[in-house]
């Protein structure tokens, strides 16, 4: 079984008590993921939620200017719409596909009602929340301190750990987006990056070849990290 159409490529549904898995796949689908798929909007109230199996998803933080800033980013650790799936709450963030790929997706309300029961989806889910809310309470004051080149370097990091290979595929527009900032500003950045021989780059791709300089440029990247490995079983903590 490939990548592309095994469940437990997602380690929230691999770390998941056999007898739970079974119950839930018949109630899932696969979907395609596309970069840039607006996954659930702030005002959203029903639907689904997501478990990326090579996708990479982010969720934004709209302001109050129309603008919006990244606040975490989701891969095939997680899932995606961690709000609605233990409350039937609507959420301050939304949810956008970053890099394509594909996942399941499953009826909030099956996961809602598995977080009320308890057992082992409650204590998974609760850690993995845990684990999501450290990592937004970490990029929320490196959004307001760091300079533009270390929050790239953070996103390009939090994205190559949740990725199966070395290549983010992103857009400049995209980047400026989940930063918050200037289209230029990014594209300036993503050069320096370039030219210091941190990453390789084109208008669509990035990578990561000196990923010990990228961690030096992104502090904030050893927080989450380090605050994903106390949290999560070992396998989860990307």
């Amino acid at each position: 079984m490939t990548i592309a159409d095994d469940p437990k490529h997602n380690l929230l549904l691999a770390a998941l008590p056999d007898a739970d898995l079974r119950r839930w796949l018949p109630l899932m689908e696969w979907v395609e993921m596309p970069r840039g798929q607006v996954l659930y909007e702030s005002t959203d109230t029903d639907g689904h939620v997501y478990f990326p199996t090579t996708a990479v998803c982010s969720l934004l933080h709209d302001k109050g200017d129309g603008g919006s800033v990244r606040i975490a980013v989701v891969g095939h650790e997680g899932l995606v719409g961690m709000g609605f799936a233990i409350a039937d709450e609507s959420t301050p963030s939304r949810a956008i596909v970053q890099c394509a790929g594909r996942g399941l997706r499953i009826k909030r309300q099956t996961v809602r009602d598995d977080f009320d029961r308890g057992g082992a989806v409650l204590r998974l889910l609760l850690r993995y929340s845990l684990a999501l809310a450290a990592q937004m309470v970490q990029t929320a004051p490196c959004n307001q301190s760091d300079t533009l080149d270390r929050r790239l370097c953070r996103l390009l990091l939090l994205s190559l750990d949740r990725l199966r290979n070395d290549k983010v595929v992103m857009t400049r527009a995209l980047m400026a987006e989940l930063l918050g900032a200037p289209g230029d500003g990014v594209s300036r950045c993503a050069f320096q990056l370039q030219d210091t021989g941190l990453t390789n780059n084109d208008r669509r791709h990035a990578s990561g070849p000196d990923r010990p300089g990228l961690e030096k440029c992104g502090e904030c990247y050893a927080v989450i990290k380090k605050v994903y490995g106390q949290l999560l079983p070992e396998d989860l903590a990307a």
